[in-house]
């Protein structure tokens, strides 16, 4: 019997090893957050264990992070079409998403399309609005890809795909402003401060969006350099001060799916590791969950990151290499 069990806990640390699971400290919120890291240049395999391990260890929500790996194992952001253990998906509560250019299997893709279908809020960051590329034209999910006309899933569902770097990318940092109309949405509330080395990008998000945020793109990459101005085509031709009107950084929007149930929606085009940096940046993120789940948003949410949080500078290269997902378990 004692060998069974020992075998049995083998079996479960092997299957644990692709992927990260923090329980809830203290009361649990009895909600599952699964969040979702794959993008090859804003450190989404750093940004969501610190998210997840402050949700879990902060707020009592049971949390499950997800990574691209390679086939040894080791988290590679490269790596399109991986997403591990997508099984968690299916008790999802909510998803809490960095991702950029997937192409996951049909499996996997059916497990997302599935929690989007029971409406599960869906929390989205930086590159979410290009999430999927690569699907073949015969594939049932080739009208997810980015760059299809009609903008593919993040056009349709968060509101917004790839459009254009507005800011100066790795030259002009953004400042979150708070829209004036709004500034009473649980989202912002205790929010102070939102700051992101990360430009501002081009956006135009539909009617039905609630804009949360704009972006001020500043003269350099600290938060205390003084906000830039110069003329910019937008992509629909028209000519305009970068500034004015500033474009928006997040928005809050509830979606009908093709199942027909809804989704709350909150989408930032900020959200990088090193955007999480902020402690404002990282409560808007926070708040969202609470949101999207019904949840009261605290007054002022503690983002205290677990442990230490010093993310890597975003970029194609100089991600850390060698890591795998029981790197980010909680006792390490």
């Amino acid at each position: 019997m004692k060998q069974i069990a020992l075998s049995l806990l083998a079996a479960s640390s092997l299957l644990a090893a692709d992927h990260v699971v923090y329980e809830p400290a203290g009361e649990s919120k009895g909600k599952h957050v699964v969040l979702l890291a794959g993008d090859e240049e804003y450190r989404s395999e750093e940004a969501m264990p610190m998210l997840g391990k402050v949700l879990s260890q902060r707020h009592g929500f049971k949390c499950t992070v997800l990574f691209s790996v390679n086939a040894d194992g080791v988290i590679d952001p490269t790596a399109g079409n991986s997403l591990t253990h997508p099984e968690a998906l299916d008790s999802a509560d909510a998803i809490v998403m960095l991702l950029r250019f997937r192409h996951w299997d049909d499996a996997t893709t059916k497990k997302f399309q599935s929690a989007i279908q029971r409406g599960v809020p869906v929390i989205a960051l930086r590159t979410s609005t290009h999430a999927f590329n690569g699907y073949a034209k015969d594939s049932p999910f080739a009208s997810w890809n980015w760059n299809n006309p009609d903008g593919g899933w993040g056009r349709k569902f968060l509101g917004e795909t790839w459009v254009s770097h507005w800011g100066k990318h790795k030259v002009e940092a953004t400042k979150g402003v708070i829209e004036a109309a709004n500034a009473n949405h649980p989202i912002l509330r205790g929010v102070s401060d939102i700051f992101g080395n990360t430009d501002v990008y081009e956006a135009a998000p539909p009617a039905d969006s609630v804009i949360l945020a704009r972006g001020q793109i500043l003269q350099g990459m600290t938060a205390d350099t003084p906000p830039t101005a110069y003329t910019k085509k937008t992509k629909a031709g028209t000519e305009q001060d970068v500034n004015s009107p500033m474009m928006p950084v997040a928005w809050a929007r509830v979606v009908k799916n093709d199942a027909g149930t809804e989704n709350k929606v909150f989408c930032t085009t900020m959200g990088a590791a090193t955007d999480l940096a902020t402690e404002g940046t990282r409560r808007m993120v926070v708040n969202a969950v609470f949101w999207g789940l019904g949840l009261e948003v605290p007054e002022k949410a503690d983002v205290t990151p677990v442990g230490d949080y010093q993310p890597t500078m975003y970029g194609f290269k100089g991600n850390k290499t060698g890591l795998k997902p029981d790197d980010f378990a909680l006792t390490k």
